[in-house]
């Protein structure tokens, strides 16, 4: 088997596992609580509670058209992943949907829904796929101006509907579940994507570059790296140390610093990961 049939193949996987997650989420917590995260789910849910259509047919019937209109503009194994992942997602959550929720507390629906959510959301987007919905929209749009920022449309969209749900269901506290659902879903898409271990960048710019260097590399077991820098004030040649360390280092490597030079420039931004050289925040 090819590399590129065996990819395809291990994408669309994780897209029926990323799809099932997602209706997992919706069909046990979300929806029997009246909440959404967004996207086509939100008017799926109105209908549901409205004229009673079972939200998987609801989903679908919504996507045809999106699909028509993209035909293979998006490319032949992404569209075909998508159809893919629109048809599983419709036909878990109608089956699941027989089933008893998990819990009737909307605050614990939320915060399970939104974390369950955003984990399908994540595998289907590691498997570079869609369930279509808004996401597949804003694809669609960019194709017409590709000047609009997506993130900015989907956010727009889910608003939207998310308003939408309020006023025809008639519960305010659905908008404020919902839309912890919503961030909680977006939370645990960038730890998937990203992963937890959080740390922390510092950079350095001191005369005594060479002796903190080595004080962070003895006391904090720390390694250091010297980038090339020029001050344009006053045009002089500047060695910048660089240091990734977990965010229970940076307390003792400031007092450290500050030990050794009290005029010392420091900079410390977050880091989402930090790879190789066996390091572990």
């Amino acid at each position: 088997m090819k590399d590129d049939t065996k990819q395809f193949l291990f994408e669309i996987i994780g897209t029926i596992i990323g799809a099932f997650t997602m209706a997992f989420a919706v069909s046990f917590f979300l929806l029997p609580n009246e909440l959404s995260s967004g996207g086509f789910s939100g008017i799926a849910t109105i209908l549901y509670y409205k004229i009673k259509v079972p939200m998987g047919i609801t989903i679908a019937s919504l996507n045809i058209p999106l699909f028509l209109m993209a035909g293979y503009k998006i490319g032949k194994k992404f569209f075909a992943k998508s159809i893919i992942g629109t048809i599983s997602l419709s036909a878990f959550i109608d089956i699941l949907d027989r089933f008893e929720p998990l819990t009737n507390d909307k605050m614990l629906a939320a915060i399970y829904g939104g974390l369950i959510t955003g984990i399908g959301t994540a595998v289907i987007l590691k498997s570079h796929s869609s369930t279509g919905g808004s996401d597949l929209l804003t694809n669609i749009i960019k194709r017409f101006n590709n000047k609009i920022e997506m993130g900015r449309v989907i956010t727009i969209i889910d608003a939207v509907i998310i308003l939408s749900n309020v006023i025809f269901l008639k519960k305010i506290e659905i908008g404020l579940y919902s839309a912890i659902a919503i961030y909680l879903m977006g939370l645990m898409i960038d730890v998937v994507f990203e992963g937890i271990f959080f740390s922390k960048l510092i950079f350095i710019i001191s005369d005594k570059n060479e002796l903190i260097a080595k004080e962070i590399q003895t006391k904090i077991n720390r390694g250091i790296t010297g980038l090339n820098g020029k001050g344009m004030y006053k045009n002089k040649e500047k060695l910048i140390l660089m240091c990734a360390v977990g965010r229970r280092d940076i307390a003792n490597i400031k007092n450290l610093i500050m030990k050794i030079d009290k005029n010392a420039f420091v900079v410390v931004t977050n880091s989402r990961e930090v790879l190789g050289a066996g390091f572990k925040s």
